[in-house]
């Protein structure tokens, strides 16, 4: 160590330790970011630029149910959820259903990455569960089942419906997409 931070107290070392750390894992987690929006992009421009019809839009102001169960609707709300930073949110959901489906040989391991990728605290894509549903899962992990995410799948599912699906249906993409549909049924 050099002579100068010597001096100084352990709290003070400390803290500077965190901030480091904060300061590696926002760069860590802006650069996901790149590399999934990148994806996105490139996904969006794969799709045929086909863009909702009308009564899609409509049954997607129905029900959040409706917008998670269309593939178009989810690569909507990912959009959005990337444009507001919480990505995760639907990454997380879309690999524990993708869990589900997992073989039984390969469940232990993909459970752990998992886990590591969006539970654990300090994960690189760390999603927004309580402690108590943090807890529960982790205690999951220890005797894996194709089940051992339901409850936190369920808790995220719920945050983006009470949360992020309102915004998403008066957000400027929502808005775009409507003024399109509506442009190409005139038009």
């Amino acid at each position: 160590m050099c002579k100068g931070l010597a001096t100084l107290p352990a709290t003070c070392l400390k803290s500077a330790k965190d901030i480091k750390h904060k300061i590696s894992f926002m760069l860590q987690r802006q650069e996901s970011q790149e590399v999934k929006q990148k994806k996105t992009e490139e996904k969006n421009e794969d799709s045929d630029e086909r863009i909702p019809t009308s009564a899609e839009l409509e049954k997607w102001k129905e029900s959040f149910s409706y917008v998670m169960n269309s593939e178009m609707g989810r690569t909507m709300f990912t959009s959005f959820l990337s444009s507001e930073f919480s990505q995760e949110n639907m990454d997380f959901w879309i690999a524990c259903e993708d869990f589900k489906n997992t073989s039984t040989c390969k469940l232990e391991k993909k459970a752990k990455l998992i886990y590591q990728q969006y539970v654990s605290t300090d994960s690189p894509n760390e999603v927004n569960l309580d402690a108590v549903t943090r807890k529960e899962t982790m205690q999951n992990i220890l005797c894996v089942s194709h089940s051992c995410f339901e409850v936190a799948q369920r808790r995220i599912y719920l945050l983006m419906e009470k949360d992020s699906y309102k915004r998403f249906l008066h957000s400027k993409l929502m808005h775009n997409l409507i003024s399109q549909a509506h442009f190409s049924v005139v038009g």
